[in-house]
């Protein structure tokens, strides 16, 4: 059975600046690899082990620098693999649950498939293209 302590090694090494959030490839580098990887991990974790997506806001001082995305699992349990993507001064804050709209994502679309896919061949799983093509 497919679990979260099976799915975050895998998706640790699956990411990469070709599965970043093009807001935040300037930032990403190989020892900060979880920069710019919240939400296609979010998806990826969601189509592999359900539950909801949750959208925070992230913050330094008083200023508006961008979003995060994590996961509630279906037992309630929140999981953030990419928290450790933050500097210091970074703060997420709030955290609401979203809807995710049917078919593929809009915004990262690539990045979201690149990410799927690297981590079905890792799993050995044949992709179910419902939700990512």
């Amino acid at each position: 059975m497919l679990d979260l302590e099976v799915l975050r090694p895998i998706l640790r090494a699956s990411w990469g600046a070709d599965t970043c959030d093009p807001h935040d490839v300037q930032d990403w580098r190989p020892d900060n690899p979880a920069r710019g990887q919240c939400g296609v991990t979010a998806l990826v974790i969601q189509d592999l082990l359900g539950g909801e997506l949750i959208l925070g806001e992230v913050f330094v001082q008083d200023v508006k620098t961008g979003h995060h995305y994590w996961n509630r699992l279906p037992s309630g349990q929140h999981v953030d693999l990419t928290a450790d993507q933050f500097r210091p001064g970074e703060v997420v804050v709030g955290g609401q649950a979203q809807q995710r709209p049917p078919g593929p994502p809009r915004r990262c679309r690539e990045q979201y498939q690149i990410l799927r896919q690297r981590v079905l061949a890792e799993l050995g799983s044949v992709p179910d293209d419902s939700q990512g093509q």
